[in-house]
């Protein structure tokens, strides 16, 4: 099966941070827009909206650190994926292309990084959006008691080096396609071709994409715990899209966003989880309100 692209962007590596090196879909022209995609997907979630956005301005879709065709270093010490690092790769990579400063939008993994790096690096991130996710933080106060099932794959991935790679190691298709399957309520929004390109880069990647995961039970919560201390919070607009995740995780989820992003638009939306593929109308709307605050 042809492993499908982005029409009309040009696909390059680009080199990041610490030596890792980004695989990039560039399309467009004008003020630049990053888009950095979720889990179990790649820079292709955004197929939709990088069309539409290209029209007016210079579209950036990488590959996380880890994740699709870009590089996957080695963990050496729990930090190699801290959302800390994985922003400082976004940033190098938009100054490579010629981006002193750049809109940021991400979905579920993607967001945790956009909102890393709007904290780390406020004077590059003008505007910042994030969909279907709590900072990580937050996610880890939230879930509790029965609620917390939805989650088990963040405690499988919490847990020292070894086992969790093994189990999923032993069936990726079975675990990277549960979620495929779970988390969209219009199966039809991930094609065959996209599904197994999403399959095919997410069972070379087992080891990393852990990691990440890893990170956002140690360091991350570390960086967030500080920041929170210091009163830190995102000076740019903010957007957030939400679906519903029911009472005990949603009610006091946009409460719990504002206390990070003072200038903040929360918005339900009444898709599934991979709403830039299920809902591309919506997210292009959403980030075009964004651009123009």
């Amino acid at each position: 099966m042809t492993v499908p692209t982005l029409p009309g962007f040009t696909e390059q590596l680009v080199k990041a941070s610490d030596g890792v090196r980004l695989h990039v879909a560039v399309g467009g022209s004008g003020t630049p827009v990053v888009l950095l995609h979720g889990f179990p997907q790649t820079h292709l979630m955004w197929r939709h909206v990088a069309a539409d956005l290209a029209a007016d301005h210079t579209v950036i879709c990488p590959d996380l650190r880890g994740y699709g065709a870009s590089d996957k270093p080695v963990d050496t010490d729990g930090t190699v994926y801290a959302k800390r690092a994985m922003a400082a790769d976004v940033v190098a990579v938009a100054r490579a292309l010629g981006h002193e400063r750049f809109a940021l939008a991400g979905h579920d993994r993607g967001a945790l990084v956009a909102v890393r790096a709007g904290l780390d690096h406020p004077g590059a991130v003008t505007h910042l959006a994030a969909l279907d996710v709590l900072p990580t933080l937050d996610t880890w106060e939230v879930l509790r008691g029965r609620s917390a099932s939805i989650a088990f794959h963040l405690y499988l991935m919490a847990q020292p080096p070894g086992v969790a790679e093994a189990l999923i190691a032993g069936a990726p298709d079975a675990f990277f396609g549960y979620f495929l399957d779970l988390w969209a309520h219009d199966p039809a929004a991930v094609p065959a071709d996209v599904r197994a390109a999403y399959l095919d880069a997410c069972r070379a990647a087992v080891p990393s994409i852990v990691a990440d995961y890893r990170a956002s039970a140690a360091v991350d919560v570390e960086h967030d715990d500080a920041d929170r201390a210091a009163g830190a919070v995102l000076r740019m607009p903010v957007a957030v899209l939400q679906q519903d995740w029911g009472p005990e995780l949603s009610a006091d989820a946009a409460t719990r966003w504002r206390a990070w992003a003072p200038d903040l638009v929360h918005t339900r939306v009444t898709c599934g989880h991979f709403m830039a593929e299920e809902s591309p109308e919506t997210v292009v709307g959403a980030l075009r309100a964004l651009l123009a605050r």
